[in-house]
């Protein structure tokens, strides 16, 4: 039931994920955490935010989850570089998951829900194997609600194009502002909502999320959905490139990504 995955697992793509780590991208769940505690960490990609979590929880494990051996094995590098002993592995599939009831203290998915098929199911399986006392947190992006300044016609046609493609995929990019929703939906009803940002605004980190994003829509798996359905021409892509890169020189240049989050306390 997993909707193909939009961003793919290009080296452009993984390197931005690398830079995720658990004070960046969890912090809304880091007061709840404890030594000892068991984790599930779904979609752990590239294992910064697994490899985070793991230490937090000390003698405690976590629990690797990717949809295939080959994604799992960029969690696997990680921990193995960071010498990391308390992280197992699991390949499986969120909407039903091989993994016993109650299992777990913590249920972690962080830019997952907005790419699955079913996000109502998904958030009811991590329940599922969340134990009494628990708790299930879930952060999305939610693509419109990207803002940038100076205005560029180059970046609200990226914005478009993307909004196409990830619903294409059977995802659903504004994803944070439906999680209280789908988590009413499963039947949650002790939630917590949050919400919370990246910015990228000084010279470093706008030349690293413009120079990301031109490579992305040019070379990545998104370049190539868009050019096979007819969506964009390659001299359309280019200009989106160039636009971002503009972006990122501007002195001005500014930009905040917004983020849902949920705390489900089982």
């Amino acid at each position: 039931m997993t909707a193909r995955y939009t961003h793919g697992h290009a080296e452009t793509v993984v390197n931005s994920h690398r830079s995720r780590t658990a004070a960046n991208s969890a912090a809304y769940l880091l007061p709840l955490l404890a030594p000892g505690m068991r984790v599930l960490d779904v979609g752990s990609g590239p294992g910064s935010i697994t490899a985070d979590l793991a230490l937090i929880v000390a003698d405690g494990t976590v629990t690797a989850l990717e949809t295939s051996a080959d994604v799992l094995s960029l969690t696997r590098a990680e921990i193995g570089r960071r010498g990391i002993t308390n992280v197992d592995y699991a390949v499986g599939d969120v909407h039903s998951l091989d993994l016993a009831d109650d299992s777990f203290d913590v249920v972690h998915a962080h830019q997952v829900l907005q790419h699955v098929a079913d996000p109502v199911q998904a958030l009811r399986e991590m329940v599922r194997v969340c134990r009494p006392g628990g708790v299930v947190a879930v952060r999305d992006a939610d693509y419109a609600g990207f803002v940038w300044h100076p205005a560029s016609a180059g970046l609200d046609r990226w914005q478009e194009l993307f909004h196409l493609a990830a619903r294409a995929n059977g995802g659903e990019p504004d994803a944070g502002r439906m999680l209280l929703a789908w988590a009413h939906a499963a039947g949650c009803t002790d939630v917590s909502p949050s919400s919370s940002t990246w910015c990228y605004a000084d010279p470093d980190s706008r030349t690293t999320w413009g120079t990301m994003w031109a490579d992305r829509i040019t070379r990545t798996a998104i370049a190539d959905q868009l050019l096979a359905a007819g969506a964009a021409s390659r001299a359309d892509l280019e200009e989106i490139a160039d636009a971002w890169r503009a972006w990122a020189g501007h002195p001005d240049g500014w930009i905040s990504i917004l983020h849902g989050e949920l705390i489900i306390r089982k």
